[in-house]
């Protein structure tokens, strides 16, 4: 709902109220990975990778061939789909795999079932969130847009916007302090194991998003993180966020 919308007077009173009352329900700030966390992304990734593959002669992939390599980012989605290739001419196809996502980027995929909820109410308490992606900046800023977000999202840090990207703490505590925040007071969700070990790393609560992209052998109850959740529903309980975010 934007400013000057019906009830948006209404909104900001309780966000007011509730910052004032001490009666806050979830984080003061909650930062969020995107892909696998925020958005299913994977067939946007898909329909990339299927268009170089079609251009090779090769037969599309299935979904399910490529989800579980989406978080690991774009080396690993070629090499998913080109097994056969040496990693040097992996590499070398990152950057065709990058300009034609540019083109299918937000076609495709949409924000997992619930996520908009979440993001509502936690926006409702007088929290604010951003993003902390290791996807490039660009490609992250130009999806802002896309899903309505461009006014609401506090913060985004991309894996090249500094000179450190996740697993490193540096992208999470330029991203608290973006948001006029102290790392404890904030909270970040993601669902690969580099999300929790920055969020260590940063002195900040973590949330294992248990509905996300994972290869086969992945262990996230080994992870440390501070709480695990099966699906953005359960985010919308106050009580499953880490207590001492709260």
């Amino acid at each position: 709902m934007r400013s000057g919308e019906p009830g948006t007077g209404n909104r900001e009173s309780e966000k007011q109220e509730r910052s004032t009352s001490g009666s806050r329900r979830f984080p003061r700030g909650v930062l969020f990975d995107l892909d696998g966390t925020l958005l299913d992304s994977a067939p946007d990734m898909l329909a990339t990778a299927n268009a170089m593959r079609v251009e090779r002669g090769e037969p599309a992939m299935e979904l399910e061939q490529l989800r579980p390599f989406v978080s690991r980012g774009s080396r690993a989605m070629v090499g998913a789909a080109f097994p056969q290739l040496d990693a040097e001419a992996r590499a070398a196809l990152v950057p065709v795999f990058l300009a034609i996502y540019e083109r299918e980027l937000g076609h495709h995929g949409a924000p997992f079932d619930g996520i908009e909820a979440m993001l509502a109410e936690i926006e409702a308490d007088g929290g604010r969130w951003g993003i902390v992606t290791n996807k490039p900046e660009y490609l992250a800023r130009l999806l802002m847009p896309v899903l309505g977000w461009e006014s609401r999202c506090g913060v985004l840090i991309g894996g090249d916007t500094l000179p450190e990207r996740k697993p490193h703490p540096m992208p999470l505590q330029h991203a608290a302090a973006a948001l006029g925040l102290a790392p404890e007071d904030c909270v970040y969700v993601g669902d690969d194991k580099r999300d929790i070990e920055a969020a260590r790393a940063a002195g900040m609560p973590s949330v294992v998003a248990l509905w996300g992209y994972r290869v086969p052998g992945d262990l996230p109850e080994e992870w440390g993180g501070d709480v695990m959740v099966e699906s953005p529903h359960d985010l919308l309980d106050s009580a499953r966020w880490p207590a001492r975010a709260t």
